[in-house]
């Protein structure tokens, strides 16, 4: 199986730049694996493909403001450090830039010497390991100092932090917001709680690797990133519930699916923590997940990969084709598809 399977054409005035308002007002479109069937909708719709008894499985992982620019020292060049992963309570693995120029050792400071980063090792993905130096908490200082890390694609300054938040964002530490969740509004919410359907939170904390282009010809080739999840015994004992029901399991987003398929065993969810590297692609067997909200994502990723083995890989890049055609916005701040 090719990368360039996984390709397809988008012009860039498809790329959405800000998010829709009210959040839940975006387009949402329907696929239905029974019958191919497409239909189009706005977001506010997805009520009703609930039924009373289904799970909505979410990953309440909360953004932080994880890039940070500073200033080399003592020579005062720009410099940019983005957190990937928490290793110690002041110490990240961090993609540094420009990385190459700094040695081990070579100091950045931070809002005029507020914080102070020593740039370590470098990773066997090309990241640093960098230790830093504040006063007080260093989650209370990068709050001050960091900015939320939009996606390279998103060119306007977000006016509100918590647009790059979904409304039940809970434990800090995502590089990357969990996309398909932006589109819920507390109000929806709990429309589909009155409806009979359970809400189960799950965590996983996206990592920039999430939305990096495959790079190499042959899918089975790629090596795909580690990510920190945890599922409780309490969202397995539901979800297994549910599933012994006779209901669905819809997952919201590609990160809530890579939650529920690492922690599965023989077609059971189980309490689990932990890091998870699973990489899904057609021809894999889903053990949990019945439906799925998700984001129309770029092209060649690991992430169109996932939803295509799913359904199926021709029919999703049809149904992609057809999203240009009739205007729908891609990517973190565009609409919804809902895989039934």
């Amino acid at each position: 199986m090719k990368t360039a399977d996984f390709m397809y054409d988008l012009p860039e005035s498809s790329i959405a730049q800000t998010p829709a308002e009210p959040r839940d007002h975006s387009r949402l479109m329907v696929l239905h694996r029974d019958t191919d069937q497409i239909e189009h909708r706005h977001f506010y719709d997805v009520i009703d493909y609930l039924s009373p008894g289904d799970v909505l499985v979410v990953n309440d992982t909360r953004v932080i403001p994880a890039r940070l620019l500073g200033e080399r020292v003592p020579t005062g060049g720009a410099c940019e450090v983005f957190l990937l992963k928490q290793l110690a309570p002041k110490k990240w693995e961090t993609l540094v830039r420009p990385g190459k120029k700094l040695r081990a050792g070579a100091q950045v400071s931070f809002g005029g010497g507020k914080m102070i980063a020593t740039i370590g090792e470098t990773t066997d993905a090309g990241g640093r390991i960098v230790d830093f130096e504040c006063d007080g908490p260093f989650e209370a200082a990068l709050d001050q100092l960091g900015e939320m890390p939009l996606p390279p694609y998103i060119h306007e300054k977000l006016v509100d932090k918590e647009r790059y938040q979904t409304v039940y964002a809970r434990e800090e530490g995502s590089a990357a917001a969990p996309t398909a969740g932006l589109h819920f509004t507390p109000e929806l919410m709990n429309r589909i709680r009155e409806k009979g359907v359970e809400i189960v939170p799950v965590l996983l904390h996206v990592g920039l690797g999430t939305f990096r282009p495959v790079k190499v010809d042959d899918v089975e080739n790629h090596e795909m990133h580690s990510e920190y999840f945890e599922v409780t015994q309490e969202a397995a004992d539901k979800v297994n519930a549910a599933k012994a029901r006779g209901n669905r399991v819809v997952a919201v987003g590609t990160t809530s699916v890579r939650t529920l398929e690492s922690a599965a065993e023989n077609g059971k969810l189980v309490a689990k923590k932990g890091n998870t590297a699973i990489f899904i692609y057609p021809g894999y067997h889903y053990q949990l997940v019945d439906a799925l909200i998700t984001n129309f994502h770029l092209p060649g990723s690991t992430l169109i990969m996932l939803v295509s083995a799913l359904y199926d890989r021709e029919k999703i890049l049809s149904a992609y084709e057809t999203a240009v055609k009739e205007g729908y916005r891609f990517y973190s701040f565009g609409d919804a598809m809902l895989i039934l």
